[in-house]
């Protein structure tokens, strides 16, 4: 049997157990999260987790970026770094990369298969628990001497959350997944508090003041060291322009430092000062010459990537109406006065209306598509509260067709063709994108 075909019976065997990231709310909110399963699933195992040290990353928006330039960061330092996060673009494997790449699917199949008789003894383990610990296994096997792990969903009962860590990272909350977290920033906060253990420090990206009452209550019941950015640790952004920007970071401990990344918009800042100030307190021996050439080499798909200059085409991850103004003020800056075709699609516990209320002002048309996901909402909904928005709005599916008649629109007038509101519809976009054109992103707009 060739290694594709394994590999696929590998993912059909992942899916054949119960993956919450495919069920509705009203299933979600009644999940029986707990960390009992995963702990004698990581005892059978030999608590790999406990092999190597780890960076902890949980949020709302940033954490993917944190991660990623956290990881960054610890490969031009030297060290064989792993890297989890979720969900993935394009491939499964993506989930668990290191020093940057992906595991091969070879590696994955054999990962899946030692863990097979592990899984069997243990009931009601969940799609997200087991790829959590075969990351977990992979970064033992393959060598891996520091790793960052990006919490799933919350915090204090993600299957990520058996780590004693270096360092618990909190990076900017606002509302998401209600059903699950609760409908107050506090609760929210709360959930997402969750990482934070004994004597373990604590670094927070800048808070909204109902979470990070709740933040510092908990870190001072853990007795942690705790260090907020923007108030700790000071940062301004300098530069910036459509391959980048650059922002300075002074404080106490560590004087002052200047630093460049890829990724664009203002947030994107408060992620790298935040990253920054993760690896400065983790304890993991790093220099501010490492950290600098590790966040310029950063690649982190999916976050304001501008594919293509004229016309312009960006993917974007935005899915909440949070991200939706930080999207927009990043559209304002690089991009003034241009209205877009939004390709969107969006899972039925987001906030629609809001995120439309965020963009509405840059919007020519909403291309309203329906990505290939059991919680993506009919285009029949959006179309409808796209209309109360006093939007103009299309449908299109599948995603391809909707990524087409976007390109065919902005040929005319030049307005930007941007996908957004749904990983799952800018994941599908940016695959057909890349069988239109079989070109890659220029090196300019990689990870951007």
């Amino acid at each position: 049997m060739d290694i594709e075909t394994r590999y696929n019976l590998a993912l059909d065997y992942l899916y054949s157990f119960v993956d919450y990231s495919l069920k509705h709310s009203s299933e979600l909110a009644k999940a029986d999260f707990n960390l009992d399963r995963m702990f004698r699933l990581m005892d059978s195992l030999g608590n790999p987790q406990a092999k190597y040290p780890i960076i902890h990353v949980a949020g709302t928006k940033g954490k993917g970026s944190v991660s990623a330039l956290c990881a960054s960061a610890l490969t031009a330092a030297g060290y064989k770094t792993g890297l989890y996060t979720s969900p993935h673009l394009e491939d499964y494997t993506e989930r668990i990369r290191i020093d940057g790449q992906p595991i091969s699917h070879e590696q994955m199949v054999e990962l899946v298969e030692e863990i097979k008789p592990r899984v069997a003894a243990i009931e009601k383990l969940t799609t997200f628990e087991i790829t959590t610990a075969l990351a977990f296994m992979a970064f033992e096997k393959y060598g891996v001497n520091a790793a960052v792990f990006e919490v799933g969903l919350g915090g204090r009962l993600d299957a990520t959350n058996v780590v004693m860590p270096k360092i618990s990272v909190i990076t900017s909350l606002s509302y998401d997944h209600m059903a699950v977290l609760g409908n107050t920033l506090a609760l929210i906060a709360g959930e997402k508090a969750g990482i934070i253990k004994d004597s373990v420090p604590v670094v927070s990206s800048p808070q909204k003041e109902e979470a990070l009452e709740v933040l510092l209550r908990i870190a001072n019941l853990r007795n942690c060291n705790f260090t907020l950015v923007g108030r700790d640790i000071n940062f301004v952004r300098n530069q910036s322009s459509i391959d980048g920007q650059t922002l300075e970071l002074k404080s106490a401990a560590w004087g002052r430092v200047e630093l460049t990344v890829p990724l664009l918009g203002k947030h994107q800042v408060e992620n790298a000062a935040t990253a920054y100030t993760a690896l400065k307190t983790s304890g993991i021996p790093i220099t501010d010459e490492q950290i600098k050439i590790g966040f310029q080499q950063v690649d982190w798909r999916g976050r304001f990537e501008v594919a293509r200059l004229e016309p312009t085409v960006i993917f974007d991850s935005a899915h909440n109406q949070d991200s939706f103004e930080k999207l927009r003020e990043t559209l304002d800056e690089h991009f003034p006065g241009r209205l877009v075709y939004l390709i969107f699609g969006a899972s039925e516990d987001k906030n629609i209306p809001g995120m439309f209320a965020e963009m509405k002002s840059k919007i020519r048309k909403v291309i309203v598509t329906r990505a290939d996901h059991p919680r993506a909402l009919s285009v029949e909904h959006i179309q409808g509260l796209a209309a109360q928005a006093g939007l103009e709005s299309e449908a299109a599916v599948p995603v391809k067709d909707a990524l087409r008649l976007a390109l065919d629109l902005s040929a005319n007038d030049g307005s930007i063709v941007l996908s957004a509101g749904s990983m799952f519809v800018t994941a599908e976009v940016m695959r057909e994108w890349k069988s239109i054109t079989s070109l890659t992103p220029p090196e300019s707009a990689k990870g951007a």
